[in-house]
């Protein structure tokens, strides 16, 4: 080989490191943006590390293998602008409070794969699947980066609640890194369905009447499928720890934060 087409490899090997190098600041600093929400942080059973950081209401960040899944982005919650590109949006349905464009925009970036309810793909006009322009529907598996997504039921079961989120409509989402499984509810009741989930490390549910569950529903819930760590979400004025009361001597940690 020339010393010329050494050369020409090592600039262009010193060329990729930088690039690499400048990608990794940028995404660290954006997550520095993202440091005034508070975050717990868990490590899978090979030792990487996943990071939930705690927005508002129903939204979420998870960090995981230098990848940023969005939860139901809404701006009136965060500057959007200051955090991390997104490479995964995931989209429970499509009320305000949940789905808002402007906030997508924000993260969105070239190859963000976007997982929505048929609803929520219809008004935002995107909604991908394995690459093919359709909504997820519950029960479809996605495999995108390091992650497993299925998107679940989510629904209102008491008499005229369900003008709220009716049955076959919405979505929860179960999420699982290398075997860390994630369930994020979004807006439902103690639907039946709970009773199918199995081996859930962290769980969140919405407790906030009449939109979604009661404390006593709530419980039953949790009850239903044993999480090892619960995080009640999208509660607004609910007395929350009534919820880690309901719950003692169940063995599920009930951690509560700031998601009204």
């Amino acid at each position: 080989m020339s010393i010329f087409a050494e050369t020409l490899i090592k600039n262009r090997e010193i060329m990729r490191l930088k690039s690499c190098m400048l990608m990794c600041s940028l995404f660290m600093a954006s997550l520095a943006s993202a440091s005034n929400f508070a975050s717990d942080s868990f490590k899978t059973k090979s030792g990487k590390e996943l990071i939930i950081t705690f927005i508002k209401h129903g939204s979420l960040m998870l960090t995981y293998d230098n990848h940023s899944i969005q939860v139901d982005p809404v701006s009136e919650y965060a500057d959007y602008t200051t955090f991390p590109k997104a490479d995964i949006i995931l989209i429970t349905h499509e009320h305000g409070d949940h789905l808002d464009p402007k906030a997508i925009q924000a993260v969105e970036k070239s190859g963000t794969e976007i997982i929505a309810n048929e609803n929520s793909q219809k008004k935002l006009g995107k909604g991908k699947m394995t690459g093919k322009q359709k909504a997820v529907r519950a029960g479809v598996i996605v495999v995108l980066l390091s992650a497993a997504v299925v998107a679940v039921p989510a629904y209102n079961t008491t008499p005229g609640r369900d003008k709220y989120h009716p049955r076959h409509r919405d979505n929860g989402y179960i999420l699982t890194f290398d075997g860390l499984r994630v369930y994020i509810a979004g807006d439902t009741e103690d639907i039946p369905e709970m009773k199918d989930l199995k081996d859930i490390d962290i769980a969140f549910l919405p407790v906030n009447q009449p939109y979604t569950m009661t404390v006593p529903q709530a419980a039953k819930a949790a009850k239903m499928f044993s999480p090892k760590i619960l995080y009640p979400y999208h509660y607004g004025d609910t007395k929350i720890g009534e919820l880690k009361d309901a719950l003692k001597g169940s063995g599920i940690d009930v951690r509560i934060r700031e998601l009204q």
